[in-house]
């Protein structure tokens, strides 16, 4: 008997893990409650198009990128050109909350204060919360590669992620340099960008060479196109 008590309480207990990522009933993808829009959050996507994007040192959101069933989604008629999809907008001092999931092994990432200029990519401007199947990506043999990391530079805890063909619900908190990142509720980054210790890790990462990588206090977000299937939908920011 305690023995089945036990196995109810696990299922229970992981029933209640999941459901945590179904959207409440009543509650609509893609739109602002009443709470949330007393709070200041603002929608960076529709659900309908990628109006407000544009795809990184281009006027528009193509090639790269289409929307599917309320989700932005990586489009693969672009003859496979990188194509980073980049927020018209900048920010500086924000929480930014979306829902993601990946394809098999699939990787992608989510970079902020990234400034566009033809000298650099995005990915050597801003960090990125990593996005990735961490089972069979083939990205993934380092600790600080699995998805929620701060890629090359912080593990995420890899029991925090949701694996491919599901939604996780991330997010990430800047405020004048103190950086969080939660995966699915858990807390799965916390440092601080700019000071010392900042530049000592960055100085033993593939970023070393990267003069203007995590210097900018202030820039656009961006969703990688890394050539696999990804989906984002859900996505809200607030600035502080």
């Amino acid at each position: 008997m305690k023995e089945k008590r036990c196995k109810t309480s696990l299922y229970l207990a992981l029933a209640a893990c999941c459901l945590s990522w179904i959207p409440v009933k009543g509650q609509t993808l893609n739109a602002l409650t009443p709470e949330q829009q007393s709070q200041g959050w603002q929608l960076l996507f529709n659900g309908k198009d990628l109006q407000g994007w544009h795809v990184y040192l281009k006027p528009d959101a193509k090639p790269g990128w289409s929307v599917d069933n309320g989700a932005i989604k990586t489009d693969f008629s672009n003859g496979g050109e990188r194509a980073d999809l980049v927020t018209d907008g900048e920010y500086e001092n924000y929480e930014l909350s979306l829902d993601w999931k990946i394809a098999k092994g699939g990787n992608s990432g989510i970079i902020f204060n990234v400034h566009e200029d033809p000298k650099y990519g995005a990915a050597f401007t801003g960090p990125e919360m990593q996005v990735l199947d961490n089972i069979n990506a083939e990205d993934n043999k380092k600790a600080n590669h699995l998805a929620g990391s701060l890629y090359d530079l912080i593990a995420a805890n890899p029991k925090a992620v949701h694996p491919a063909e599901e939604w996780n619900h991330v997010r990430i908190r800047l405020d004048q340099g103190h950086l969080q990142f939660w995966m699915n509720d858990q807390l799965v980054v916390d440092t601080h960008l700019w000071n010392e210790a900042w530049k000592k890790l960055v100085a033993g990462s593939k970023f070393r060479d990267s003069p203007a990588f995590g210097t900018f206090h202030k820039g656009h977000i961006v969703l990688q196109y890394h050539g696999g299937e990804v989906r984002y939908r859900n996505i809200k920011l607030r600035e502080l």
